[in-house]
């Protein structure tokens, strides 16, 4: 599972191998709690344990990121 290493704070924010059938997207993870968000249109996918308020900071960062997200996504599932 290749780790994004442009997301800041707590998260491990990753992609699996698997994924390169489905849309661009992203998982996160902090402690048990997990979430996936697509990137183009940026939107929630799943979530389970975050509460609303953290995954709105997640959301922020990955915005913030979603330029080298999406170019890390592209790399690895060699688009």
């Amino acid at each position: 599972m290749p780790q994004i290493r442009r997301v800041p704070g707590p998260y491990r924010a990753f992609f699996t191998s698997f994924d390169c059938a489905e849309p661009p997207h992203v998982h996160v993870e902090r402690e048990a709690m997990t979430c996936k968000f697509w990137l183009e249109p940026l939107s929630l996918a799943r979530s389970h344990g975050f509460a609303a308020r953290e995954l709105g900071i997640i959301r922020r960062l990955i915005s913030d990121h979603l330029v080298s997200i999406l170019e890390a996504w592209r790399e690895h599932c060699g688009q």
